[in-house]
This record gives structure tokens, sequence and C-alpha cells, in this order.
């Protein structure tokens, strides 16, 4: 039996390993992508990254990710820290799965922005939105466990109307807080609308 029994020692010998901060976070990232997904509760979200933060080694690690894809793991890897939108008079959106940087730059003249975080990939659980906006509007669609907070944001003859999301029981995945400038035109927040269904244009 020497090779196999040397093999499954080996492995067992890994997962005693004593687990980092770096190898805890790439956890939390995969516990959040997860719930984003729909894979998770929060309560479940909230009981493992609970666990995830205090494992002492690689096993206890392991067993909170074994019923979720590996793939998950390779997102974070595509997680920027600084994400920037630039713009004259056009329109620019983020959707369908976008990864949730750290910090969005937005510098907008005469445009609309549109963030959705209906579907979006959160591996974070604050984003910073540093706003430079001049006319048109500012749109964010939450979900339930997305909350914006337009604080510290400036207003010059612009408006925000903020309506939550339902489901305010929901504990806080994502926290997206808007600062910097806004003149003219509004900030909208809102959740996305129910019923709302993409139809394939296709007959």
């Amino acid at each position: 039996m020497g090779m196999s029994g040397e093999l499954s020692r080996s492995g067992e010998a890994s997962l005693e390993l004593r687990a980092s901060h770096a190898d805890r976070d790439r956890v939390v990232d995969v516990l959040r992508i997860a719930a984003g997904d729909g894979r998770l509760t929060a309560e479940e979200l909230d009981e493992r990254v609970e666990a995830a933060l205090s494992a002492r080694t690689m096993g206890e690690l392991a067993v909170l990710t074994t019923d979720l894809p590996t793939v998950a793991a390779g997102v974070t890897a595509e997680v920027k820290d600084v994400d920037r939108i630039d713009q004259k008079g056009g329109s620019a959106r983020r959707g369908d799965r976008w990864v949730v940087p750290r910090r969005l730059e937005i510098a907008s003249e005469w445009g609309d922005v549109t963030l959705d975080f209906t579907h979006a990939v959160i591996t974070h659980d604050t984003l910073h939105i540093d706003l430079d906006m001049r006319g048109g509007a500012l749109r964010l669609v939450t979900r339930p466990g997305v909350v914006v907070d337009t604080d510290s944001l400036v207003t010059d003859y612009a408006r925000i109307k903020a309506r939550p999301a339902a489901g305010q029981d929901v504990p806080v995945v994502l926290r997206v807080v808007v600062g910097g400038r806004k003149s003219f035109g509004r900030v909208v927040v809102r959740p996305q609308r129910r019923g709302f269904v993409r139809r394939d244009p296709t007959p």
C-alpha cells in the first residue's frame, strides 16, 4: 500500500496546513460570487463567511466551497481595483454579469450612465464611485442586499431620486458609496422593475 498510503497522507497533510489571510479572502470572494449567482442564501453566505474568517486550516476552508463551482475562483482575477467611464454625450452601461470593481471613476458630460447590479458579480462589500458628471442621468439598478449611499455627493441643480429594493431584512452584500459632484440632470436609484423579462427579439 506504500504509494497510495503516502498520497493520502500528503493530501491530509495539505488540508492540515494553516490558512493565511489571503487564503481566507479567496474563499470569501468565492462565497460572495456564489451568493450573487443565487447559489447561496443570505443566511448561508453569512454563516460561511463567518466560518471562513475564523478557519484555522486549509481543510476547514475547503469544506466551505465543496458544493460550489471551482470556476468561480477564477473570477476574482478579473476584479479591477479601479475602473473608469469617460464619455461626452454618449451613454454607458454596466450590466449582464459585470464584475464590480473596488472603485469606479465616472467622468461624463451630457450623457447617461447606467449601472445595473441585478446580475453583477460582487466580490467586495463596498464600491466607491467617484462622480464628475454634468447633465444626463446616473441610474443605479439595485437588488436586495445592494444599498446606495449618496450622502457625500455634492449636487448642483441635480435631483436624487432613490427607491430602495424590496427585502429590507436581507443582509447587505454590497454598499455603493457615491461621492464627487453631479451638476444638472439627476441620479436615480431603483430596483429592477417587477415582471421585467428580457424577450428574445427572434420570433
